[in-house]
């Protein structure tokens, strides 16, 4: 199973090389949310193998909230950079 998180981190970065090399703001906050989404998943997966539910409940929450408040973000900084 330390095999699986190790694999886990190793895709975790790719989106952040994603990031470091466009300028485009959609696209870093495109590889960000799949940050985000990549980590709730490894809090999943550590909350099973460890048979902890309270960890599992905050990694939903990453999940299902996370992403939206970046998204939010995203549009809040193309409407700063438009006007």
């Amino acid at each position: 199973m330390q095999w699986i998180l190790i694999a886990m981190i190793l895709i975790l970065l790719i989106p952040l090389y994603e990031a470091w090399q466009d300028d485009d703001i959609w696209q870093r906050m495109l590889a960000f949310a799949s940050i985000a989404t990549k980590t709730s998943i490894m809090i999943l997966v550590i909350s099973v193998l460890r048979d902890d539910w309270m960890i599992g409940v905050v990694g939903v929450l990453i999940l299902s909230v996370g992403n939206a408040a970046l998204m939010l973000l995203a549009h809040v900084l193309r409407r700063m950079n438009e006007g």
